[in-house]
């Protein structure tokens, strides 16, 4: 049985050896702010057990935004960045696909990236990042 954490809209589980979080909310006037961040940081942290990962974002069902704070904090936090390998963005709106360009234009311009419609595309790219990085095929 997977271990899964939920903090509040979000669930964070591994599978495979890869990073699954699901965002699930939905108030478009929400701003994820750096204390809630700092949770998430915990839980990845507790899930990868020092294995670097690919991660995946289901971020379909999601709205609203980030904090300045917060999204510096989880592009640039240690932990996060020893953890990941590559990063996946499920998604389904236009304005979050410009949420998630801008995150990374700005604020984590060193983790490869995909945006995808659809998981089966986002866990391909995780699996074929995951392969590159522990140089299996």
């Amino acid at each position: 049985m997977k271990e899964l954490i939920r903090i509040n809209h979000a669930e964070f589980w591994t599978e495979n050896g890869i990073l699954y979080c699901n965002f699930n909310n939905s108030n478009p006037n929400y701003t994820l702010d750096s204390d809630r961040v700092k949770l998430y940081i915990d839980a990845i942290v507790k899930l990868c057990k020092g294995k670097p990962m690919p991660f995946v974002y289901d971020i379909t069902n999601s709205k609203g935004t980030y904090s300045t704070s917060a999204a510096h904090l989880f592009a640039n936090s240690p932990s996060l960045v020893k953890l990941r390998i590559s990063e996946a963005f499920v998604l389904n709106t236009i304005g979050i696909k410009l949420l998630i360009h801008s995150y990374k234009r700005l604020y984590d311009t060193k983790t490869p990236y995909k945006i995808f419609n659809n998981m089966n595309d986002a866990l391909s790219y995780c699996v074929e990042s995951k392969n590159k990085f522990y140089g299996s095929n």
